[in-house]
Formats: C-alpha cells, structure tokens, sequence
C-alpha cells in the first residue's frame, strides 16, 4: 500500500516548493518514504481553492493525504478538504475531525476531567460583547481567575489586557477584556469566545511555564517534546501514567493526528490545557522531524 502524501504549504515567493518554515518537515516526509506536494496557503484563505490545489498531483484512486502547515479557519479545511476529493486526494483528517481537535468546543468535553473548567459561546468577529452577555456565559464559572480567549487562540501576549481576569465574578472587568480580546483578534476571531478557569502552573526561574507538547498519531504518543515556545535548551518528562491518561481521551476524541500540551500544576498535576489538531501544530525549531513524519508515513 502506498504511503501517505504530505502536503505543506509553498513559498509565497517561489510557489513551486515548500514554505521555509516547512522545508526540514518536506526533506523528513521524503525520507520517510513520502511523497511531498505544495498547497497555496494564501488562496486556500480567500477561497479559490482550485487554484491552491493545482499542484497537488490528481489521483485515480483514493490517495490518502496528511496536510502539515499554517493553521486555517475550518470553513476554508472544509473547502480545501472538498477540493482534494474532487481530484482524488483523500484528506486523513477529514473536515468533522480537524473541527473537533482544532476548536475547544470539539475537544473539551472528552478532556473535561484533565482541563481547566471552561465555558464558550458562539461568536460573530467584530461585534462587541455587552455586560449581559459576558454575565451569561461565564456565570456556571462563579468567580476567581480566569483566562479568555476564541476557540483556537488566546491573545497571551496582550495578557492584562486582552487575557487575564483578576476575577470572573466582577462582570464589567471581564467584559472589559473580553471585548478587548474580540478586538485584536479581528476578523480572525476563530468560532466565538471562551472564558477559562485559571490555574497556577510550576514555572521556571525566568517565569516560563513548564509546558509539553504531545504528538498522537492514531491514539499512539509517537513525540513528547517542549511546548515550541519554551527556551532553547528546555526538557520536559511527563510521566508514563499520565500520557496514559491522556491517551485515552485522545483515542476518545476519535481524530487521527492531534496535539496535547500539558502543563505541571503548581500542586504537582499535570493538566490539558490545549487541544490541536496535529496537522497545524507548530514544532519545536530544535526538534527532528524525522520521527514524526516516520509515524505519518506509517499512519494512513
């Protein structure tokens, strides 16, 4: 049987090959007997995905294809998931599973036990939340520190302004960020809002939380690595039971390539504290790609 396609997305300057960001993951693929082939991340996004595909080989069969780059919205997975079909290329991570790891409505309630307590609603991008409606989204929280973000991202740069909230329970405060976070983030507001218990995390001397990123393939850890914004040098060990744990909710999530970063609570647990789909999860810039791809050639 052959293997998987890896599609990576091509350099907006040199459309025929992949993007830089992307290269060590293609040379890995390659080696790892795949076949590699460039989308065009930037029509993906504005809908012409014909175009994006037009150098994806067109297949008489079923070839099964893994997609490993920037992140997209699932409206435009969905489209480019279509696309591929037409010519033969069948997406691994169809559309309903990149949903279902990608945004934390899909994935929290499978993780409920391992993560912090959240709550979401549906969102238009620009209109701005009032009183009322923050009142009535975070309202089962009670009160304490809390974090928001949209159903992907979080604006942890913007942390006091757009991020952190002193305390749930003070409505107009949490307005205020909420709507600050529905500001920044735009017109790429992913899905709508979610209002987040805090939790107290072991960081380091610099202030750096101790984070890991966990790769599944199929339900199985196949790399455990540092979360990729952690500093050059940092090590991670998470503990055999409790990637045993987490494996289960994964293989209960049911999709076939995801992420799970984890961080060490300051009274010594580890918890979930972000879902992804593994085809849009960032690797360490320091870390081989090698195992990873030999896990996706092996994975179809």
């Amino acid at each position: 049987m052959a293997s998987p396609l890896l599609l990576v997305p091509s350099d907006p300057l040199a459309p025929r090959v992949p993007d830089e960001h992307f290269m060590r993951e293609a040379e890995a693929a390659r080696q790892a007997g795949m076949e590699v082939a460039v989308v065009d991340h930037d029509a993906v996004l504005t809908g012409d995905v014909r175009a994006a595909v037009r150098r994806t080989p067109a297949s008489d069969g079923e070839q099964a294809a893994w997609y490993r780059g920037w992140m997209m919205p699932f409206a435009a997975y969905s489209r480019l998931d279509t696309e591929l079909g037409a010519r033969g290329v069948r997406l691994i991570t169809g559309s309903t599973a990149y949903r279902s790891a990608h945004e934390l409505p899909g994935w929290y309630g499978t993780f409920a036990d391992l993560s912090p307590a959240s709550v979401w609603s549906p969102w238009e991008a620009g209109r701005m939340p009032t009183r009322e409606d923050v009142g009535a989204l975070t309202g089962t929280l009670g009160g304490g520190l809390g974090v928001v973000k949209d159903y992907v991202k979080s604006r942890k740069h913007e942390w006091q302004e757009a991020c952190f909230v002193p305390d749930l329970a003070d409505v107009a405060a949490t307005t205020r960020v909420i709507r600050r976070m529905v500001e920044l983030q735009g017109d790429d507001l992913a899905g709508g809002i979610v209002a987040r218990a805090f939790e107290q995390f072991t960081q380091d001397a610099d202030g750096h939380t101790l984070e890991a990123r966990i790769w599944w393939v199929r339900g199985s850890a196949v790399l455990i690595a540092p979360h990729p914004d952690a500093p050059a040098g940092t090590t991670v060990d998470v503990p055999t039971a409790v990637c045993d744990a987490v494996g289960a909710s994964v293989r209960a999530l049911g999709a076939p390539f995801v992420t799970t970063d984890l961080a060490l609570r300051s009274d010594g647990v580890w918890r979930v504290i972000e879902v992804g789909d593994g085809q849009v999860s960032d690797l360490p810039a320091a870390e081989d790609p090698g195992r990873l791809m030999r896990a996706l050639a092996a994975g179809r």
